[in-house]
């Protein structure tokens, strides 16, 4: 039986990447390097880095963004934090179809799930500790959180190294 995700995550939109490519949201000039290894995560794919890769790590303010967008005011509240992206908007074939999963969703990793108004402020938060059956708890997680009508918006972060994953918006 195949899995699908209820709700969508949102990878890092095209006409960013193109701005952080050259300057990201702290001022800094993009630095490409190739990954001999792998493994991090891209926020404009929304899967591992490929060993050989030529990626960039960059800052990148995901709530600034998105209140660019709606008008909001987002305050002390908003972040700027670390993200790997592809270095070359050749080299980034965005999101590709899905195996019916949450990116990023490795049993045991912890995961704090930003819950925040349509101002761009935080409303609330939680702690998850993935599970070995991640798609469903996702699922229940989001479904939780969008279930109060005040919430516009989460942001899924690794607890570890703080980094944005994605962002999923309300539906409808």
């Amino acid at each position: 039986m195949t899995t699908t995700t209820a709700y969508t995550p949102l990878p890092i939109p095209r006409e960013t990447l193109t701005q952080l490519r050259e300057v990201d949201d702290a001022g800094r000039p993009c630095a490409p390097f190739t990954d001999p290894e792998g493994g991090d995560p891209l926020r404009c794919c929304l899967r591992p880095v490929r060993p050989g890769e030529r990626i960039a790590l960059v800052s990148y303010a995901p709530l600034r963004r998105w209140a660019a967008e709606t008008g909001a005011e987002p305050g002390a509240y908003e972040e700027t934090g670390p993200v790997f992206i592809h270095a070359e908007d050749a080299g980034c074939e965005g999101p590709g179809p899905t195996d019916g999963t949450y990116p990023f969703d490795r049993p045991g990793a912890l995961r704090t799930v930003r819950r925040y108004n349509a101002q761009g402020h935080i409303i609330g938060g939680q702690l998850v500790e993935i599970s070995a059956e991640p798609t469903g708890q996702f699922d229940k997680v989001f479904a939780e959180a969008f279930a109060d009508p005040e919430v516009a918006l989460v942001h899924v972060r690794a607890v570890e190294y703080g980094c944005f994953h994605y962002e999923v918006r309300r539906q409808g």
